[in-house]
């Protein structure tokens, strides 16, 4: 158990939020700049985030919500579920906060300058090893948890791509085995690995894909979308084949769709945002007598993935699917059993109209579609606990914040 915070630092922490507000950015574009300089610490980091800004705004936001609920931190739980799977998946350690605290502490002196009283810097140093201890103790439990499942493991293993396929002109899937031949542990739906990849040219680099496949003992599957740019979609579309070995972490994640705790549900993607969702509909089972709704947005039939995979479930009476194309449906396309074509984007109004009672939305896309996605939802009087979405890369979104 954590000893709780004093008054006093509580009181100095809450006091500093205006400047956070203010400086926060500043303050965590600082830190990372300090703590990247170690090339042992930046290995530990996806660099693209790094690049695109949205690290640096994804823990300005984490540390002005800490700052703002210093006395009612039972509010972040969420948060700090999200951080510590995050952390599990990427395989951070005890030893590499005293790196993260004083790269911390030394931006927020650097950029307040006068304003970093000795109270001030006192205050948050306590602030700060009270919330890594707390990391530490979650990840600590999550560890002992892998390590102790049937098939799990700590830290990386080795795995082979078994398998190849195109899912649409933009998406391709890889199923992937451990090297050792021994059995893998039973993901839960709506979970992502954590991949160790050192790429010719680039260095290490780390990622975090969805599992698209059912829970398996014997294998996982990946979907990768193609991102312009991309070093390690890239890689996987461009050079990974059959028999390519990659270094994975054990399963992590807190988007986990549970059956038993969700009569009816309602899976909302656009683009490679219904990877995690393949995932739980693929395990779906005609003795569960459950409601399940698959809306998803996609701009066209060749970019499309798993079309006949969500056919055959509709057809089997598992769920019910809408299918949207944002550049017309195409000429043949025609509504089948439990599935239906729609032209247009996924619009707020047509969501709006389909809410019911008890009933859990999953939500999972680009920023701006999610956003629209919630306001839509919470317009139409549906309780924010049964809103619940996934942040592919960093959740840096304010509004989406604010909106949990």
């Amino acid at each position: 158990m954590v000893a709780p915070l004093d008054d006093k630092t509580r009181s100095i922490v809450k006091a500093c939020v205006p400047a956070l507000e203010a400086h926060g950015l500043d303050i965590t574009k600082e830190m990372y700049q300090r703590l990247l300089a170690d090339p042992e610490i930046r290995d530990l980091f996806n660099m693209s985030h790094q690049k695109d800004g949205e690290q640096p705004k994804a823990l300005a936001l984490a540390v002005l919500a800490y700052a703002r609920n210093i006395d009612t931190l039972g509010a972040l739980g969420g948060m700090v579920e999200r951080i510590t799977q995050k952390h599990v998946g990427l395989n951070i350690l005890p030893e590499h906060y005293p790196h993260v605290g004083k790269a911390l502490l030394g931006a927020i002196e650097h950029v307040l300058g006068d304003a970093a009283t000795p109270d001030i810097m006192e205050a948050w140093g306590k602030a700060y090893w009270f919330l890594a201890n707390v990391l530490i103790g979650r990840e600590k439990q999550i560890y002992d948890e892998h390590e102790a499942a049937p098939g799990g493991w700590m830290g990386w293993r080795s795995f082979r791509v078994r398998s190849v396929k195109q899912e649409s002109s933009l998406i391709r899937s890889f199923e992937l085995v451990p090297t050792d031949g021994r059995p893998v542990m039973k993901h839960l739906p709506g979970q992502y690995l954590s991949f160790m990849l050192d790429i010719p040219g680039h260095g290490p680099q780390r990622r975090n894909y969805s599992i698209s496949s059912a829970p398996s003992s014997d294998y996982y599957r990946i979907s990768v979308r193609r991102e312009e740019g991309g070093i390690v979609s890239s890689w996987f579309h461009d050079v990974a084949r059959e028999g390519a070995g990659l270094q994975v972490s054990a399963p992590a994640g807190d988007f986990v769709y549970d059956p038993a705790t969700e009569q009816k549900t309602v899976f909302i993607s656009a683009g490679v945002g219904l990877t995690p969702f393949m995932s739980a509909v693929e395990a779906l089972s005609p003795d569960e007598k459950k409601t399940v709704r698959f809306i998803h947005g996609t701009h066209a039939a060749e970019t499309e993935a798993f079309s006949a995979d969500i056919q055959n479930l509709a057809g089997a009476g598992l769920l019910h699917a809408d299918i949207f194309f944002s550049s017309g449906v195409p000429a043949g396309v025609l509504d089948k059993s439990g599935v239906r074509y729609h032209a247009g984007r996924v619009a707020k109004d047509w969501i709006a109209a389909q809410v019911g009672p008890n009933t859990v939305y999953r939500i999972c896309g680009p920023h701006s579609f999610m956003e629209d996605m919630v306001d839509a939802l919470k317009a139409a009087g549906v309780p924010v606990a049964d809103i619940r979405y996934e942040f592919f890369g960093s959740a840096d979104d304010a509004a989406l914040l604010a909106a949990a």
